[in-house]
């Protein structure tokens, strides 16, 4: 189950890259991101944040890096329970601005499992000195849908634009 839930994962975050799949915002905030170690239930990410995620002042967007924790914790936890998630709770908190074209990594990792709820952890590093940017904490819930159907579902709300 492990490999196959860690390749499922991958390929869904690879098709939302590319745009295949999902919303145009989706693919903006994980544009250029790059898996450096993935895990059942851990990956380490590296990003340079890209030009599409600026605030006025040039620096990353809260809105689009809190897109971007959700987006990863909950690939994260597909890679750990071979099932797809919905979000119960999700903060966020921001302890540093990083600027467009700076580079971070990300960690994300499954820290709690309770049957149908996992909870995650993704945290955003300045690359090199290892400053926190943010930290995402989330408990997702298991749901019935396969991978498959919500990529269908994302296809349609696509092509109904």
């Amino acid at each position: 189950m492990g490999d196959d839930s860690m390749q499922r994962a991958l390929a869904w975050l690879q098709d939302v890259v590319q745009g295949k799949i999902g919303h145009g915002l989706d693919t903006r905030v994980l544009e250029g991101l790059r898996v450096v170690h993935a895990g059942k239930g851990f990956i380490l990410f590296d990003l340079v944040v890209p030009n599409g995620v600026s605030d006025v002042d040039g620096n990353w967007h809260v809105g689009a890096l809190a897109s971007l924790l959700d987006l990863l914790g909950g690939v994260t936890i597909f890679s750990f329970a071979n099932s797809v998630i919905s979000s119960v709770d999700f903060n966020v908190s921001y302890y540093s601005t990083a600027k467009i074209q700076e580079h971070v990594e990300i960690e994300s990792k499954v820290t709690a499992n309770k049957g149908k709820l996992i909870h995650v952890v993704v945290e955003v590093k300045r690359k090199g000195n290892g400053e926190v940017i943010a930290v995402g904490k989330q408990w997702m819930a298991l749901n019935k849908l396969t991978v498959s159907q919500v990529s269908n579902i994302g296809q349609r709300k696509s092509c109904s634009k």
